[in-house]
């Protein structure tokens, strides 16, 4: 890989390779968190909305209807008061962060992270999307979140994927102060209504040297807070040179967001064990966090097939979600 020796100059996987269809068709992601927004009684609602589009009007029924929804205009004509009913909004709106910060433009197993990142919003997009859902898109630099609106249809989501893959990529140590603790407060900002929330990231902080689960990322409140109004999975982007320090003799180590830069022999047999060990314990203080915060969480690889590993995560997520998603006994939402 390129990505190896100096930053991508663009997209390692096409657009038409994002998401195989075929492999997914058989596949659903099923809300099972009561949401404020459903379609068709797919998605049961929080509370029954009144909803803001007008339907038809009817006889006002003195006691249960309320007269501010009196319709003046039928009510003149008729001589007998009438109400306008409203319909419920029925779509489920998803929206995903995607995290582009240089540390995602690499990858040693033929794509990079952040391509990996486009292709798991690419998947969770078309197996959660039925007729009437709209999905939209935060993508996060360094220096700022771009937002893309949320719009229903297959349509909408390959322009966004494409926007996506066509997005600069970002050069190593850029400037800027955004890390994954804002964006995923612009994510909380970014809409009102409750739905599922997708957050793709390799949850590195630049210049962060804490590894033990005991000690919260700044990312894991803003992530609880999401996960109080929304259904949340989060997608943790690794390369296999990460999870197994590789010997590939003496090498320039150098972090893509910091001027940190180091010589490390790889050849050593300690040293490759002490990087490994680190990158376990990074990995499971992110599980911790992410398991604190009551999120979904699939872990993908860019050596191993994503459609395959998020097909395992949703069929699994489906028989445990429900469970883990009830409230307390004596508690209601």
């Amino acid at each position: 890989m390129l990505s190896v020796l100096r930053e991508p100059g663009g997209p390692t996987l096409s657009l038409r390779s994002l998401a195989p269809e075929a492999a997914l068709r058989r596949l659903e992601l099923t809300i099972v968190r009561r949401l404020e927004g459903f379609l068709q009684g797919d998605h049961l609602g929080l509370l029954p909305g009144a909803g803001s589009d007008l339907n038809d009007a009817r006889v006002y029924v003195p006691g249960q209807d309320d007269v501010r929804r009196m319709d003046w205009a039928v009510t003149a004509r008729t001589t007998v008061p009438h109400v306008r009913d409203t319909v419920a909004d029925r779509e489920l709106e998803v929206w995903a962060l995607l995290d582009a910060t240089p540390s995602m433009n690499w990858g040693t197993g033929g794509v990079t992270k952040r391509d990996l990142g486009i292709a798991a919003v690419a998947t969770f997009g078309f197996i959660s999307q039925k007729m009437g859902d709209r999905f939209g898109g935060l993508v996060m630099h360094s220096d700022a979140v771009m937002r893309m609106p949320a719009r229903s249809g297959r349509t909408a989501l390959y322009g966004m994927l494409g926007k996506m893959l066509e997005d600069p990529i970002e050069h190593d140590r850029a400037a800027g102060s955004v890390d994954l603790s804002q964006g995923i407060e612009a994510l909380i900002r970014a809409q009102q209504r409750r739905g599922l929330r997708i957050v793709v990231s390799d949850f590195l902080t630049a210049g962060e040297a804490e590894i033990s689960a005991a000690r919260p990322p700044a990312w894991e409140r803003p992530l609880r807070r999401l996960a109080v109004r929304n259904q949340v999975v989060c997608v943790e982007v690794l390369d296999a040179a990460e999870v197994d320090f590789p010997d590939v003799g003496e090498v320039l180590l150098r972090d893509p967001e910091t001027d940190f830069a180091r010589f490390v022999n790889t050849s050593d047999r300690r040293a490759r064990e002490a990087v490994s060990r680190a990158s376990r314990a990074q990995r499971e203080r992110t599980a911790a966090a992410i398991r604190r915060a009551g999120a979904g969480h699939v872990v993908l690889r860019t050596d191993r097939d994503w459609v395959a590993d998020i097909a395992r995560f949703v069929l699994t997520y489906r028989r445990t979600a429900a469970v883990i998603s009830q409230p307390p006994k004596g508690v209601s939402r």
